[in-house]
């Protein structure tokens, strides 16, 4: 394998030169198989939210696996209460601003973005459209919240050749009609009826779930069941397959209360890059998140 180039002058601008990668020997290209393989051997998929080509590059160098282009951006970026007043031609311009940047460092990380509110709801077709203009921008997998009806969108979806991530638990698409940003899955009929919906969703075809603010030991069941549908968890304890957290959360640059899972990796690092190693160390090290600390 050979490593990185650094940046040539010529290719430096005056408003910030993206990042090279990391000065050890370039990791092989995350992609369906990678991941099932990670899976297999027992080391865990770190993910982080991306918005921009900047720190898409520099999470990228910093060995994160999978960068999500996350709706959060409706909060995180735009100021938004919530994540439901962001639109699809929003998400196509930071998907394809993320893809740009890890083409200038040839990046390696698995990009997913999130299909907005009211861009897949309407029919399968209507998913279908959308997801096309993701990939068209640079993704590699859309991701769609809730289980039951989004089963078969799931489905028409990855027939057609689009790697699908599902999105349970907490889905904050819908945080109005579940009262809030609540834990989910608490008693067994919540638990049951959440396994229901990620068995049929795996049976569907989707090969990734985020489990976000799901009870830690539900969680960990779950990714026992599901063999070939890897466990992303954001507040669902460290005993899934993988670990997301937003980029500005980890970062510490939260403009409100810090949520109970999160753990701000700026504040020993020195410097993004070294907040994103830390986060990837802690991910692999099974030392973050901490189920006394970061889960329920």
């Amino acid at each position: 394998m050979t490593e990185t180039a650094m940046p040539s002058a010529a290719s430096a601008t005056p408003y910030g030169t993206l990042p090279p990668a990391s000065p050890l020997p370039q990791r092989r290209p995350v992609s369906l198989p990678r991941l099932q393989q990670m899976r297999e051997a027992g080391d865990k998929i770190t993910m982080l939210t991306a918005y921009d080509a900047t720190f898409a590059a520099v999470a990228d160098a910093a060995g994160v696996e999978c960068l999500l282009v996350g709706d959060s951006l409706g909060m995180v970026c735009q100021g938004l209460g919530s994540t439901v007043g962001v639109t699809l031609e929003t998400m196509i311009y930071h998907t394809d601003s993320v893809a740009r940047g890890l083409r200038r460092v040839q990046g390696t990380a698995w990009v997913v973005s999130d299909l907005p509110f009211g861009s897949y709801q309407e029919s399968k077709e209507q998913a279908m459209r959308s997801a096309s203009a993701l990939m068209h921008a640079g993704a590699h997998m859309v991701k769609l919240e809730g289980g039951g009806w989004t089963t078969e969108t799931v489905r028409f979806l990855v027939e057609r050749g689009i790697p699908v991530c599902a999105h349970l638990g907490l889905t904050p698409q819908t945080v109005h009609a579940l009262g809030g940003y609540r834990v989910q899955g608490k008693g067994d009929q919540a638990a049951q009826t959440l396994r229901r919906h990620a068995l049929d969703l795996q049976d569907a075809g989707a090969t990734m779930v985020v489990l976000e603010m799901v009870p830690a030991q539900l969680a960990a069941e779950l990714t026992q069941e599901l063999a070939h549908c890897h466990t992303i968890g954001i507040g669902a304890g460290n005993g899934t397959a993988g670990q997301v957290l937003v980029l500005h959360d980890m970062l510490g640059m939260n403009l409100g209360k810090m949520a109970k899972f999160v753990h701000n990796f700026m504040q020993d690092a020195g410097s993004v890059r070294g907040a994103m190693e830390a986060y990837v160390r802690a991910v692999k090290a099974g030392t973050f998140p901490d189920n006394a600390r970061h889960a329920w």
